[in-house]
């Protein structure tokens, strides 16, 4: 999914990635709100629900070729874990502030390193590898397991390490079905999610009001487009050109948390946040020369 060099803009690339950042933490506040007043259940629904109605309308005509997948095992796989991901994700912000949930999942690439030892065969070199004890030390400072009630973020912040987890063999899997057209993969874990929390919600269901079901669409609505904008991105520019501003993730998430929450992290988090930050970089970095090297 990488632009061929003669027509690459890294430019567009970033104001892309820039957009999708918005997009998922956008998606991300909505369902933290919505949390506040509507069982997790029925908050993850609305998510794949509508989203699956925005990747349908995004397909458009080519929607019946789409639909058809390569590896249609592996896109269940994926469409499993993005499901379990986003229950456990939305767990955690229920008591976890927005920015400080983002941060914790700053961890996943550098998951995605240490998992792509045993699932994809890489090798990770000392670099690397310091690299992600950095990181993971960034993650200790953040949750502070030295306090009894981990810095005050509470239970919630082991949800989103398993969150992370997750997500980091879901992104494992992504590189193995990079056959199918992206999109594909946009219906696939939109569509399982729909139907299966679809049989689950009736037992969680509470009536939304007008305004409700307003947010409710606008988290398929952030989430479709989110996916939509990192395809763009990854089409115009190459993925070591836009992949280093997914971090601008934690500047929407403090907007929106002092915006509606009247939130902002506190220094333990900015210093977790940096340490992270930086050797997901360098571990990037790394595997950059690596690529470029073999």
């Amino acid at each position: 999914m990488q632009a061929h060099p003669s027509t690459e803009n890294r430019v567009a690339g970033i104001l892309w990635m820039l957009a999708t950042m918005f997009c998922f933490i956008a998606l991300d506040a909505v369902m933290k709100y919505l949390l506040e007043s509507y069982p997790l259940v029925q908050v993850t629904w609305a998510r794949f629900f509508f989203a699956t109605l925005v990747a349908i309308v995004i397909c458009g005509r080519r929607l019946p070729s789409l639909m058809v997948s390569k590896t249609p095992g592996l896109q269940s796989a994926r469409s499993v874990l993005l499901m379990t991901t986003t229950g456990l994700f939305n767990a955690g912000i229920m008591t976890v502030p927005l920015a400080t949930a983002t941060t914790i999942m700053f961890l996943n690439p550098l998951m995605v390193t240490v998992l792509s030892i045993p699932m994809l065969g890489e090798k990770v070199g000392v670099r690397r590898w310091s690299g992600v004890v950095v990181g993971f030390l960034g993650a200790i400072v953040v949750v502070r397991p030295w306090q009894a009630d981990f810095g005050g973020i509470g239970h919630g912040v082991l949800f989103l390490l398993l969150a992370a987890l997750f997500n980091a063999n879901y992104q494992i899997l992504t590189r193995k079905v990079r056959a199918d057209d992206p999109l594909t993969s946009l219906l696939f874990t939109a569509t399982a999610g729909a139907i299966v929390t679809s049989f689950m919600v009736p037992w969680f269901w509470a009536w939304p009001t007008a305004f409700a079901w307003m947010l409710f669409a606008a988290c398929g609505l952030f989430g479709g487009l989110g996916h939509y904008c990192l395809i763009k991105a990854m089409t115009v520019a190459q993925a070591s050109a836009v992949a280093p501003f997914s971090y601008s993730s934690i500047i929407w998430a403090t907007l929106f948390g002092l915006v509606i929450w009247h939130e902002f992290p506190d220094l333990w988090t900015w210093a977790g946040a940096a340490l992270i930050i930086s050797s997901g970089l360098y571990v990037f970095h790394r595997e950059r020369v690596n690529h470029a090297n073999s």
